[in-house]
């Protein structure tokens, strides 16, 4: 793996060379895996994580561990947003949704590439605002929108994280990230699939008409995406 590669990243890769080399040699690469641990509610985070290929999903839990999804994480951004805004522990969790290649580096490490006042602080703000404005967008969604707009939001929004038209993802994790039944999710995949926008197999999402998509989604994906393209672009 060479040092560019974990420039992969939108954070990563808008750093400085001198404040990116600095950081460097802390980054490790991981493969990682499906329903992979981001970190626990009430519990201490160790690591913080820059996905590069991988997805991850940032949930609200309740006390019977119900879980909802509030935002997505991908190379757009960092799993462990906490630490940054100085809090050991959060109520809400996270964990990978998509497997893939993340950039894993231990708090102590994360902490000390803070220390000085430099651009990673500069990204990080931006990244914070763009997040608040994915959870504030996700909460209207979800209260608002017809469940056809919203998952044709949350397939827009994953494609875009994972960069392929092919992913992963069961009926009942849908169902979870979505907050709906399982039933009503094979109702809208099945929908959603007749009109010739996507393929449902074994498993597997194939988005075939990712324009059909665009039209039938909320401006909720287009007022989110706009966030973060700022954020590629901040530098």
């Amino acid at each position: 793996m060479t040092s560019d590669d974990f420039r992969r990243n939108a954070i990563l890769g808008q750093l400085p060379e001198r404040e990116y080399a600095r950081m460097r040699p802390h980054l490790r690469l991981e493969q990682t895996r499906l329903k992979q641990s981001g970190y626990e509610p009430h519990t201490p985070i160790a690591d913080v994580y820059f996905p590069l290929s991988s997805v991850f999903s940032l949930v609200a839990v309740t006390d019977r561990r119900i879980a909802v999804e509030v935002a997505t994480i991908g190379h757009e951004g960092m799993v462990g947003l906490p630490v940054y805004l100085g809090a050991a522990t959060s109520p809400q969790a996270s964990f990978c949704q998509i497997a893939g290649e993340t950039a894993r580096i231990s708090v102590a490490d994360f902490q000390e590439a803070l220390s000085g006042d430099g651009a990673l602080h500069q990204l990080l703000n931006r990244y914070t605002q763009a997040t608040m404005v994915q959870v504030a967008q996700n909460v209207v969604c979800n209260s608002t929108h017809p469940t056809d707009a919203r998952m044709a939001r949350w397939l827009l929004t994953t494609q875009d994280r994972v960069g392929a038209n092919d992913m992963l993802m069961t009926q009942e994790f849908l169902s979870q990230m979505l907050g709906v039944h399982r039933p009503t999710v094979s109702e809208t995949a099945q929908r959603i699939q007749e009109q010739g926008m996507m393929r449902y197999s074994r498993g597997t999402i194939t988005i075939l008409n990712r324009q059909g998509l665009e039209e039938m989604a909320c401006e909720c994906y287009r007022i989110v995406r706009a966030e973060f393209d700022a954020l590629r672009n901040f530098a």
